[in-house]
Formats: C-alpha cells, structure tokens, sequence
C-alpha cells in the first residue's frame, strides 16, 4: 500500500509489513538525491559534471550487485518477498520505471544543462557534424596513429558466434550490407568495442582559453568506412552491458582463498547480463537480436540518448585549470594536536586521546604515525586490517618498510572487498614477500572494522597505541569522504584491541571487552540494548534522547527497537546518508523519528551514535552502518569516546549536520525526500557551534564544520601548552 505524504493520520502497527520502506528504491531515492546536486545552479558546473558521474556509476553497482541478486531469486524454486511484502519481480518492476524516470532526468540536465554551461565557460564536447576541416585533419592524423591500432571489429554470422562482452564496456553495433565479393558476404552485423585505454574525450585544436572535446565513439563513427572497407554501413548504434558482479564463494572453507578468489574475479568479467543500454535511435530488431543473444527480457533494455556511460565525465573533472568551474579549495587542516620540538605522535598520543576529523583534518597524521613506528626502535609489532586502500598507498609503503627494519608486522587484509579484491591480492602479496604476516580474512565473514595497533616498548613498559576510526586506510578517499578516527593510548581500549586482532587473526574466543563491542559477536545485542536504555528513560521521564548518523538503516530489529523507543517518548534524530526503511513521522508507530540525509561535495561516511543516558552522555563510532550484513555477516568494531574534547568534536559533527538547511533532505513517511530550509523547524540537541539558534540563515554543514575546525586551530595556537592525561568524560 502506498503511503500518502503528511501521513500523521495514518497507522501502521508493528507486525506490519507496510512499516518498513522497501531497500532498493530507498536507495534509488539517494542517488536521485545525488543527481539533484548536477541539476542544482548553485553548484559550480565541473562539480555538477562530478555529480553526473558519480549517479552513473552508483547505479551501475546497484544494477551488478542489488538488480542482479533479485534476477537470480525470481529463478528460485520458492516465492521470496522482502520484510516490506514485495516479491522478487515486484522489486524487478518498481526498480525499472524508478530507475527509467531517474534516467530521463539525468539526461536532461546534461543536455539542456551542464553540457551548454561547460561551453559557455570554455569546455565545448563538439558533435560530427560541428567539425571544422583543420579538425578533421587533426583527427585523421590521431585515428591512424593512435586509435586504428586498438580497434577490433567482431564480425556477428553463423561462423562467428556472438562475442562475450565486457561488463559495463561500450560498444558500437554496425549493421552493414557485404559486397558481393566480400569474404563473409552474408555478414550484416559488426561489433566494435570503444577502447577503454583510450581517452573517452579526444583534445581538438583550440585557442588557449578554450577546451574543444569530441567523443571516442564519434571518431570511430567518422572513420568507421576506412575501419570496415569491403561494406557498405547502414548505421551504427552504441550500446553497453551490464553483468551479475557479486563475488560470493560456494565454500567459503576452500584451501586457498587468494586462488578462489582469482577465480571468481575470472567469472565476474562474464557473469550474466542484467541490463542493456542502447542509444534510443537503435532499430528495434537490431534491440532484439542484442537482446536474445544475452537471453535478457524486454524490460531489461534502456533506451537512452548519447553518450552512454556518463560516468566518462570525471575526465572532464580531471581537466587541469578552470579553479572557476570548481568548488571553493578546502585544504585537509593540520592537526590541533601537533607535536612540539623533538616529539613524534606517540607522545602527543600518551599524553591525550586525539579525535580526527576527515577530510576538514588531514588523513596524513594517521600516515605519518605509521612511518614513525615503521623506523622507531622501541617499537616491536605492527597490526591493521586493510578493506580499501590508495592505489599507490603510502600505509602499504610503511608495512613494508616497518617489516624491513624487522618490525613484526601482522596485516588481515580483506580480500573480499568488493571491487577491490584484486587490488587486495596485489597488494597482500607484496606485504608478503617483504616478509608481513598476512592473512586473508576470516571464512563466512568480511573483516570491515578499521583498525590499527602499535606495540612500543617503553622505560615504564610496554604500550599499545591505538587508531580505530569509521572510514579505510586510503589517503585518496580521506579528502572526499568524512569519517572520524580515534587516536588513543588508554589501557582499556589497548587490552581490547589486541583481543580483537587475536580473534580475526587467530578465531581465538575473546574473553570479556573492557570498551569495544564487536559484530558478529553481540554488537546487534548491544546496540539493541541502548536503544531500550533510552525507551525506559522515555518512559519513566520522558527524557529519552537518540542522535546517529550512519550511512544505511536497514537492519529490522533495530527499526522495531526505535519505533518502539518512540511510542515510549524518546526523541530521535537520524541522520542517513543512502538507504532507510524506516517510516518517520508515523502517528503512534515514529511520531517522535526524524530522518534527514546529507548530499554533499563530500561523501558523507560517518558513523556516530549518542545516547543521552538520563543526562549521563554517552557517544560511540563504529565501523558499521545498522545493516543484517554489518551485525551477522561482518567483522565490525563500534567503541566508546572518553575523552571530554573528543566528545564534544564528535558532537559538534551532529550538531552540523542537524542544523544544515542547505544540502539537507528530511524523509518523509512515503519514502520520499524533501529539500529542508532555513525556518524549518529542527531539533539541535547540542550548542557547540557558533550558529544562530533560530536557524533561519542558510547554514552549510560542510562548510561551516570546516570553518569552525579552523577557528579551533586558531585558538589552541594561542594557548599554552598543558598537560591533561586522558581527560574523561563523566563517568559511566
């Protein structure tokens, strides 16, 4: 059943199926939420051509991962419905006429809207019919050079069977008529994949304040008789594939697990077709015929206008110049913690806990910490689980280096991080050979919790030094996305972690955690447990307070545990980035639940939870969204903060983000999301940022989190340094 928006006059009990919001158009509601920032005028244009991008490439995961797991249930043997009552061909159906209306749009905004910006501004994508005659001749010249020697015509008759595509490659479909002395005269179609080690945009000749571009494809277009002499060409259409890419290994017990894995990413490249794209002037029968060759259903064509593939956009991003086109430059801040003359980070780090902030501070402290244990003799032993790194990753760098100075160096590296599993091999296999302790993830789980752990040995003993955060070990990915991560010292967190370690590394039975709790242990069971601290607070006093930000909300149990905190008073904020099945606003099942979500130049990937605790706060990071896959099928870490000034960072975070009205959305009990704006009325538990109360100025989370990092650098320069062993927050 549909629910109407303003749906406060509707109720929904809690055995029904209707209280939950359906996973995969919830998601499909975030990368529309992703495509608004390309159509936004506010948003400089190279930064909209980013957002393009990126809403191709969302959705092109969505449909290798989510679209294709719900083609393989629709061959079940038995019916299978979702918690919110849908079958599998349902989900197949809502997801196609969603998907199709985001499309529509997508492409509008880049013809009618970026595309005539980016000329106006210096950065013109010249079609065929536009060349000048020194263009053409400047085309000539590169087609024969550099373009004829990779392209390979695939010729489609009796004798040559249909070729296996590339998963997501684009490809020009020629139909063409032989001559009548042709080798194969019966040939009426060829294949010609774009090559992809090519440039998607081809450079033409242009003054200095101006960027002419041509596509790839449309090259080939103009060279296409010389390509295929010996035919005549009656069109030429372009059209991409896109593949079932889930990685999952029968036997999660096999005997090698690198070599499986090799293996599976072998079968990826020709998993089963789960879409096709195709320029909408393709005939129908030459649609067909792609279609029955990859054995796929009508409603699983898109026709769409040129160009296919949007994602070929961050090239244009990637332009040098044009500062005007971009965002305003935020440089990751230093740190407020920084070491004085002739100290290094451990000492920074014994003497206080230190919360970073990515990317308003700089990921470099965590690198640099490393490098130092990497070379310090005191230290004995080095272990970190790795689920995504950089591509040229200084962390590795370090690992190898710590390991040649004769460090003992232990690394879990997650090798079934999707899409960067062979990137995981590679480098798990270069830690190895420098002589690291390597080890391949645990069977029947991915390691995904953040963690790192220094073993020094000092004049009064030994010490641990700790860093648990949110977000991976990639220097890359730490100036777009915003996590957090502790830096500590603290004995009780330095006896845990070494437990966690001894758990993944060695499937040891841990004994009782002093901060730390851990999936798929009873971190479901704890997280459960607050959200009822809460709801007997709310009952006794109504004075429940809940505020978390993750980027998923999916898990059914813990949707249950807070519609029943509501029912019971407690006020709850959520703030969540991408998908959310639960229904706010609904009168006597979330009457007290807000739910907003962030879509900014960064990616929002914060995972932080406070609980008021009758007054005694209580605030946790953790490396898991609320997701059945994060609880049972994951190794995740959530610990505590307890250190005062790390707990108001954290806070003021929250506060933030609660108090946005520029890039923020509320979601309303339809499923659907509405822009928030200044004078809308929001809950801001916390006072820590200098920020009017009424909220009627435009106030940008991002920006404002960042400027207030600033001033808070600013401030600790003019104080003098002293000495606070491990503030504490109240106690427990």
């Amino acid at each position: 059943m549909a629910i109407p928006s303003g749906s406060e006059s509707i109720e929904i009990s809690l055995d029904s199926p209707e209280r939950f919001l359906n996973r995969e158009l919830s998601w499909l509601e975030f990368n529309a939420r992703v495509l608004d920032e390309a159509c936004s005028g506010s948003v400089p244009v190279l930064e909209r051509a980013k957002f393009l991008a990126i809403t191709t490439s969302n959705l092109d995961e969505f449909f290798m991962v989510r679209v294709a797991g719900l083609e393989r249930e629709t061959h079940s043997e038995h019916l299978i419905r979702s918690s919110d009552g849908l079958t599998s061909q349902e989900q197949l159906d809502a997801i196609a006429l969603r998907t199709r209306r985001l499309l529509r749009r997508q492409y509008d905004c880049w013809h009618r809207q970026v595309k005539p910006a980016l000329r106006e501004s210096g950065i013109d994508v010249v079609a065929r019919e536009d060349l000048t005659e020194p263009d053409r001749r400047h085309l000539e010249s590169w087609y024969e050079d550099d373009l004829f020697p990779v392209l390979t015509p695939l010729a489609v008759d009796a004798s040559h069977p249909f070729p296996v595509l590339s998963n997501a490659g684009l490809y020009l479909a020629v139909t063409v008529e032989a001559a009548p002395d042709a080798l194969a005269p019966d040939i009426d179609l060829i294949l010609i994949q774009v090559p992809s080690v090519l440039p998607r945009f081809v450079r033409l000749p242009a003054n200095d304040d101006q960027t002419r571009l041509i596509l790839l494809e449309e090259v080939i277009r103009l060279h296409s008789s010389d390509l295929l002499s010996g035919y005549r060409i009656l069109d030429i259409q372009g059209f991409r594939v896109t593949r079932d890419s889930d990685l999952s290994l029968a036997d999660e017990n096999v005997l090698n697990l690198p070599e499986a894995i090799q293996a599976e990413l072998r079968h990826r490249k020709r998993g089963t077709a789960v879409r096709l794209e195709v320029e909408r002037r393709m005939a129908s029968p030459l649609v067909d015929r792609l279609r029955d060759a990859l054995d796929l259903r009508r409603d699983s064509v898109y026709r769409l206008p040129p160009p296919l593939n949007l994602s070929a956009l961050f090239e244009l991003v990637e332009l040098p110049g044009f500062s005007l086109l971009r965002d305003e430059p935020l440089p990751p801040l230093p740190p407020e913690h920084a070491p004085g003359d002739g100290e290094t980070w451990f000492d920074v780090i014994r003497r206080e806990d230190v919360l970073l902030h990515h990317p308003f501070q700089t990921f470099d402290i965590v690198i640099e910490l490393l490098e130092q244990a990497a070379v310090d003799r005191r230290v004995l032993a080095i272990k970190q689980t790795l689920y995504r790194t950089a591509r040229d990753s200084r962390v590795i760098q370090a690992l190898v280096k710590a390991t040649e100075n004769g460090k003992q160096v232990t690394v879990l590296m997650e090798v079934k991080a999707r899409f960067d599993e062979e990137r995981n091999l590679d480098w798990a296999r270069k830690l190895e050979e420098a002589g690291a302790h390597v080890v391949y993830g645990v069977a029947g789980l991915k390691t995904h919790c953040k963690a790192l752990l220094i073993v020094r040995r000092e004049p009064d003993g030994i010490r641990r030094y700790v860093h648990l955060a949110t977000g991976n070990y990639n220097e890359n990915t730490a100036k777009l996305y915003t996590d957090l991560g502790l830096l500590t010292a603290r004995e009780e967190i330095g006896e845990d972690v070494p437990a966690l370690f001894n758990v993944v590394t060695g499937y040891s039975r841990p004994g009782a955690w002093n901060t730390i709790t851990v999936a798929p242990l009873d971190l479901k069971n704890r997280t459960i447990d607050l959200i009822e601290r809460e709801t007997r607070l709310g009952t006794v006093a109504r004075r429940g307070r809940i505020v978390c930000k993750m980027n998923s909300l999916v898990d059914e149990d813990i949707i249950d545990a807070l519609y029943q905190a509501s029912q019971a008073g407690v006020q709850i904020d959520l703030i969540v980035r991408g998908i959310c099945r639960l229904r706010p606003g609904v009168r006597g099942l979330s009457e007290t639940i807000r739910v907003c979500s962030v879509v900014d130049r960064f990616l929002e990937h914060t995972r932080v939870f406070y609980f008021q605790n009758g007054g005694d706060e209580e605030v946790y990071l953790s490396s898991a969204d609320w997701m059945r896959r994060n609880f049972h099928a994951r190794i995740e870490a959530m610990f505590p903060l307890l250190d005062s000034d790390v707990v108001r960072v954290a806070q003021a975070g929250l506060e933030a983000v609660l108090r946005d009205n520029v890039k923020s959305w509320v979601l309303q009990a339809d499923g659907e999301y509405r822009r928030l704006q200044p004078g809308d009325r929001r809950r801001i538990p916390f006072r820590i940022l200098d920020a009017a109360p009424s909220g009627d100025e435009p106030f940008r989370s991002q920006i404002e989190l960042y400027r207030w990092f600033e001033r808070r650098q600013r401030k600790k320069k003019t104080e003098p340094a002293t000495f606070h062993p491990h503030r504490r927050a109240p106690d427990r």
